[in-house]
């Protein structure tokens, strides 16, 4: 059996299909598809409709709009995707905001000549994006991968939690986004709760949802994580610099930027390494800070 042409239209699936080595396979991908290196000379199958350069609150805005209109936030080029001839595409609906919308992908998918499978990667806990591994690698044809992916992550994440086994848990108070601010949801309470801290705004599975950080001063956080959704570090430590004051006024005695783009919005395999990040932010003596993972502290005032 041939091994399928795969297309990707979220970029955790782009990294799942690569760490299950099935980046040949890969025919094109999503234009936020960025790691790892190379992958961005694949064709680019979609783009986003929002407008270049707005300021985090107008990002904020644009997006209620187009999602309270029904409108997608991305375009997806149907007619680059009909010339690749694919037999899979991988994506995902648990997020409006992160990928083109699962219906619009089945219907054009029924309407092309070859009939691909849609494979939606849906997952709300980090055992599910684990589980993700199993099965984009049994309909990719290689199911023996899956399995060792998941053990091997699985592994990583509980080793970090045996470091911190038995140590006083920090109040963490993850924020995915400053302006407006957001708590962050869904994998994140998890895999704090691995690093050995307690998520004090959100419980696992749940979504991300908008607050006042005078809720987040009342949840009395040790810790605050500044992780926009989508942001890198350099992104986010700026977006925590100009929120500084505030940021301050929630009283945690310490407060982090971390990549989030890389390591805790997507739902793939470098969730790992994002547990790795927060265990040594939570714990330093007990958990070596990850070799290629950034993250920022505010600069001395």
């Amino acid at each position: 059996m041939p091994a399928p042409r795969i297309a990707s239209l979220v970029p955790s699936a782009t990294e799942m299909c690569f760490a299950l080595g099935l980046g040949e396979q890969l025919v094109a991908v999503t234009h936020e598809c960025d790691y790892p290196e190379g992958v961005q000379r694949l064709p680019q199958l979609t783009r986003s409709v929002i407008e270049p350069g707005l300021a985090p609150a107008e990002i904020d805005r644009a997006v209620r709009e187009r999602t309270a209109r029904g409108e997608s936030l991305y375009e997806l080029n149907r007619e680059l995707l009909a010339s690749l001839d694919v037999d899979l595409i991988v994506t995902q609906a648990v997020c409006a905001v992160c990928a083109v919308s699962y219906e619009q992908v089945c219907e054009l998918a029924a309407d092309l000549p070859r009939r691909p499978r849609v494979l939606s990667q849906d997952p709300r806990l980090l055992g599910e994006v684990l589980d993700d591994a199993n099965d984009l690698a049994e309909i990719a044809g290689v199911a023996d991968r899956g399995p060792a992916l998941r053990d091997a992550l699985a592994a990583r994440i509980a080793a970090v939690r045996a470091a911190v086994e038995g140590r006083p848990r920090p109040r963490v108070a993850a924020l995915e986004w400053l302006d407006p601010p957001y708590c962050s949801g869904h994998w994140v309470p998890e895999m704090i709760a691995a690093a050995g801290g307690e998520d004090v705004l959100s419980d696992p599975g749940e979504r991300s949802r908008q607050l006042g950080l005078e809720e987040v001063a009342a949840a009395q956080p040790d810790a605050v994580i500044v992780m926009p959704c989508g942001l890198y570090c350099e992104e986010a430590a700026r977006e925590m610099e100009s929120h500084l004051d505030e940021l301050e006024g929630i009283g945690a005695t310490r407060i982090f930027a971390v990549d989030a783009a890389s390591s805790f919005s997507r739902p793939g395999p470098r969730l790992a390494d994002g547990v790795e990040l927060l265990g040594h932010l939570l714990h330093p003596d007990a958990v070596d800070a990850p070799s290629e993972l950034a993250f920022s502290a505010p600069a001395a005032r």
